[in-house]
């Protein structure tokens, strides 16, 4: 095999596991990665939903869809702030963190912390060769998130988020 094939097989690795990943947590909490994320980020602090959508590199319109499914759903609440009667602040439900409790921790939070453990060289060297492949992939371009998901990754809403 040539380094081109390792490479190709690398990838198709990391995105496997992605799609792996997303699966065994819609079958074991019924959310995908970045619902999971918002529940996360909700359930630890007072945030509007421009403020998680910045968190999480999510659109707003994306951002007030997630937030649409999972308040149908019964996991979040959208409250106005007693500081600030113009904002809207998301609060998880008891469902909400029901669901985050059966949750399998989520890909990219294993990936941040085997990262964080990387000296800083390595660090550098993992980040400069990923950006290769995505200016070898013309991906440079495309939109996307700190959020390890198989789905669509520019985060147009889709059914399911």
């Amino acid at each position: 095999m040539t380094r081109s094939d390792d490479t190709l097989l690398a990838l198709r690795r990391i995105i496997r596991a992605a799609e792996l990943h997303a699966r065994k947590l819609a079958r074991e909490s019924g959310l995908t990665p970045v619902q999971l994320r918002v529940l996360d980020i909700s359930r630890t602090r007072a945030a509007s939903p421009k403020q998680i959508a910045e968190m999480t590199g999510l659109t707003q319109a994306t951002m007030t869809a997630v937030l649409d499914r999972l308040e149908a759903r019964g996991l979040v609440e959208r409250h106005r702030s007693t500081e600030d009667r113009r904002r809207m602040e998301v609060v998880v439900t008891t469902a909400g963190l029901a669901a985050v409790s059966r949750a399998p921790d989520a890909l990219d939070d294993l990936f941040t912390s085997r990262f964080a453990n990387l000296p800083s060289w390595e660090q550098a060297m993992v980040v400069a060769a990923l950006e290769r492949v995505v200016d070898m992939l013309d991906a440079s371009g495309i939109a996307s998130t700190p959020i390890i998901d198989a789905g669509d990754i520019d985060r147009t809403p889709v059914s399911g988020d």
